[in-house]
């Protein structure tokens, strides 16, 4: 999951090459939802893109297919890791006018309005995700637009109940609750963007179900819970032993298909708005030139 909010919840996941994999993995799986959001928002060719809290690099390389070879994509992430990382895998595809920077979503500044900002699993991450949506809207054009996708973790189940699935869904849900994850966000995002001062959103909510040998949900939830074990047994939520990690994927699926179930990942919701005239001066403005040393376009970013 990526995240690039300052005063952030514990980023329990990490950072470390497995949860960037696991990101790039996740994201395939979920790729056409987040696809069908930004072309439904209104993302398109020629658009200057701002990615928030880029992460493993997939939705910046997402949006680069949307704006072609006329627009320009730039991704943030406040880890270090991420970003080279990203970069490497830009420089693998020959990727010219993708760009990550390390850098704090409240740090960032740019001469340029962007045309879009977009952020795929970000929000949750955020203390107070109203002042960050209204941080990153003083860097919209007016009619520029803003799309999140945010999950809602109460929608992962298994049905009938599977008891592991069970299991690891609830070791899941208690670290991201203990370490300050808003585990709903994608239900609040309408009410996020109202607050934050931009048009009532459109929203759209997508789940990832199945059943069956193929359904990838049990790997990306077995990765999670990888990714999460360290926090994980220092809050004494689940130990190494109980996860039994080399199997757990395996166990997930024979237990839902045993009984001919179905699993479901959580809801996946989208909101997109618009900076309207209106809501130009409760942001602030777009920052000018005047307001930048000379120099880089980018300021406070490495």
């Amino acid at each position: 999951m990526e995240s690039a909010a300052r005063g952030q919840a514990d980023y329990a996941l990490g950072h470390g090459e497995h949860e960037l994999a696991r990101l790039t993995h996740q994201g395939k799986a979920f790729l056409p939802f987040t696809r069908q959001l930004f072309e439904q928002a209104g993302l398109g060719a020629g658009m200057r893109v701002l990615d928030v809290g880029s992460g493993a690099g997939d939705v910046c390389f997402l949006v680069n297919e949307l704006v072609g070879p006329t627009g320009k994509v730039i991704g943030i992430d406040r880890a270090e890791q991420a970003v080279q990382w990203s970069r490497q895998r830009a420089r693998s595809m020959e990727m010219k006018n993708v760009e990550f920077l390390t850098c704090d979503a409240n740090d960032f500044s740019s001469k340029e309005p962007f045309d879009a900002i977009v952020g795929r699993f970000v929000l949750m991450y955020c203390p107070n995700p109203v002042e960050t949506i209204r941080t990153l809207a003083r860097l919209l054009r007016p009619g520029g637009l803003i799309v999140f996708q945010e999950f809602d973790m109460r929608y992962v189940r298994s049905h009938p109940l599977a008891p592991t699935f069970e299991r690891a869904t609830a070791w899941m849900r208690e670290t991201f609750r203990a370490t300050g994850t808003q585990v709903q966000l994608g239900t609040d995002l309408y009410s996020v963007f109202v607050t934050a001062g931009l048009p009532d959103p459109c929203l759209r909510m997508d789940v990832l179900l199945g059943g069956g040998q193929n359904f990838p949900g049990y790997e990306i939830l077995a990765g999670t819970i990888q990714s999460l074990l360290p926090v994980m047994e220092q809050l004494g939520i689940a130990t190494t032993a109980e996860v039994n990690l080399p199997t757990l994927a395996k166990r997930m699926r024979d237990e839902v298909i045993a009984m001919n179930g179905i699993a479901f990942s959580p809801a996946l919701i989208g909101g997109w708005s618009r900076k309207s005239d209106e809501s130009q001066g409760r942001f602030g403005g777009n920052r000018g030139p005047a307001d930048f040393d000379p120099g880089p376009s980018v300021l406070n970013c490495t």
